[in-house]
């Protein structure tokens, strides 16, 4: 004796997927708005960050170079004593200043936070 499974009725757990679909419907436009904001503003602050670890590198390079044909003295100690309370407070408060920022007044801060993690990640 076999049962037959396609005339079992569906468990009300689990609504059908039209269901699913018609009640997202109506924030599939936010969403993808936000996906793809989010994910150009990933890209953006790749481009931009890199344009930055440039400009530091030559810059650096430049000191040094200054350095070694003693046109300048660099205290190196000193430098370190100074911006190192700024940076480690830059690092702990930047992200979440700039996270407050790139989603203030979005309805679609969500999709535009996964965009964003996306658009840091992707190889463009």
């Amino acid at each position: 004796m076999t049962a037959d499974l396609s005339a079992a009725p569906l468990s009300p757990a689990a609504p059908p997927p039209e269901t699913w679909f018609s009640a997202l419907q109506p924030a599939l436009p936010d969403l993808s708005v936000g996906a793809v904001l989010g994910f150009a503003t990933g890209v953006a602050i790749r481009a931009v960050g890199r344009v930055v670890l440039v400009v530091v590198g030559v810059l650096f390079i430049t000191l040094q170079l200054l350095a070694y044909f003693e046109l300048v003295s660099i205290n190196w100690l000193r430098l370190q004593a100074l911006t190192e309370p700024w940076l480690r407070q830059g690092s702990e408060q930047g992200a979440q200043w700039l996270g407050r920022v790139l989603t203030a007044n979005l309805p679609f801060a969500g999709a535009f936070a996964a965009g964003l993690a996306l658009g840091l990640r992707a190889r463009v």
